[in-house]
């Protein structure tokens, strides 16, 4: 594990696969974060502001939480964050002489091959980007994902070992929330995050969330790869990053950063990411027709996680401007009422009925007849959910329990 040392000396922020020097990040007392632009990038004509609360200005900056949001949104999510804990207190066990766990603490420990989106952490004193322990860890691959499993499991029930942990350490990412998982690496090489059931689990999330990603195709709309794969008897979802090209990295974001917001209250609206796409999108008209299309087939689907940080933006280099990433974290909630989480306008209230969705659509800069064709389109796929249910494995129980979410808003 880092020293307290390492883990608070000042880094310096990279971007992409190549490196590209973009700033300096100073960590203090581990509390908060502080940014400078490096000069260089600021005179750079690939230039762009790789967070909306960051000025291109020279000088250090201070963001209005533990680090700028664009960062923020590399940080593991609440499972990681439940991995770095039980690790550090396993360490402090076992006599490591180490301080207590600090706000920063939790980004630093993500390893680089696995962080979303194409923001970096380099240490310059040992020249390495960062990772947790002190030897490089790889992100597992799938053959390896039994082990994986096994170690999520264990680690839910308290009985996880150090061998354990080491498979789940830095693997956590900012995609997926509280449900077990790891990033791994797919047959082909290619960059994934596997999700794991929950002891919790009431019905089989897993499958669930694989018909809703394949829904979403079928339904016209991007969304990431999805496959269920059998682990020992046990369904895992496979998910593949779209923060990732053949061999580089993608700048990501969550619309949250883009409004400035945690993203999990309620107080905004998908016509402030609207309004968003239009003065930074580099395809705005597709990208506004499709969050439409989404929030069509979020109503449909009963997906009532449908928070700011569930929908994000990659960023297009070659038109300098932002695009809607691939759908991911589609959920398909039966028990709950059928409502959004985020407010279709500012004045309008959660999306409860087709009609709230038809009398928004002219803000998508759609017209009656549009609206109404996107509606058809997205209903015709959402009904052959138990087909496809069926073709990935559901069990006529699962149909039954998932019946509620699929058909009573068509």
């Amino acid at each position: 594990m880092a020293t307290r040392k390492a883990q608070r000396q000042d880094l310096d922020i990279h971007l992409g696969t190549d490196g590209k020097l973009i700033g300096r990040l100073y960590l203090g007392s581990g509390k908060r974060s502080a940014f400078r632009y490096d000069e260089r990038w600021l005179q750079d004509p690939r230039f762009f502001t790789v967070s909306p609360d960051l000025q291109p200005v020279p000088g250090v900056q201070y963001p209005q939480g533990v680090f700028f949001r664009a960062l923020e949104d590399t940080a593991p999510d609440s499972w990681g964050e439940r991995v770095i804990r039980r690790a550090h207190a396993k360490s402090r066990q076992q006599g490591c002489d180490l301080p207590p766990l600090a706000p920063v603490d939790f980004l630093t420990w993500v390893d680089d091959e696995a962080r979303v989106g194409a923001l970096r952490l380099f240490d310059p004193q040992r020249g390495i980007y960062l990772h947790t322990e002190g030897t490089h860890r790889h992100v597992p691959p799938l053959v390896e994902l039994d082990k994986v499993l096994h170690a999520a499991r264990a680690l839910e029930e308290g009985v996880e070992s150090a061998q354990d942990l080491q498979y789940l350490l830095g693997q956590g990412t900012s995609l997926g929330g509280a449900r077990p998982k790891s990033t791994v690496l797919d047959t082909d090489g290619w960059l994934a995050l596997g999700k794991f059931p929950s002891q919790t689990d009431q019905r089989d999330v897993i499958r669930g969330e694989v018909l809703a990603m394949n829904l979403a195709i079928r339904a016209g709309i991007r969304a990431a790869s999805a496959r269920v794969e059998l682990i020992q008897g046990t369904a895992v979802a496979v998910i593949r990053r779209f923060d990732r090209t053949g061999g580089g990295r993608i700048p990501y974001v969550s619309a949250a950063t883009m409004l400035q917001t945690s993203g999990r209250d309620d107080d905004h609206a998908y016509t402030e990411l609207v309004d968003i796409l239009l003065q930074s999108g580099s395809d705005p008209i597709a990208d506004i027709h499709e969050l439409w299309r989404r929030l069509v087939f979020n109503f449909l689907i009963c997906n009532t996680d449908d928070h700011l940080r569930n929908t994000g933006l990659l960023y297009d280099a070659r038109r300098r401007g932002w695009r809607l990433a691939p759908a991911f974290d589609l959920n398909p909630m039966p028990g709950d009422r059928r409502e959004s989480k985020t407010w279709l306008t500012e004045d309008s209230g959660p999306i409860d009925s087709r009609q709230i969705l038809m009398e928004g659509a002219p803000y998508f800069r759609l017209s009656v007849q549009e609206a109404v064709a996107i509606w058809d389109e997205v209903a015709e796929a959402v009904e052959t959910w138990r087909s496809l249910g069926k073709n990935i494995g559901m069990r006529s129980r699962d149909l039954t329990d998932f019946s509620p979410a699929f058909e009573s808003g068509l």
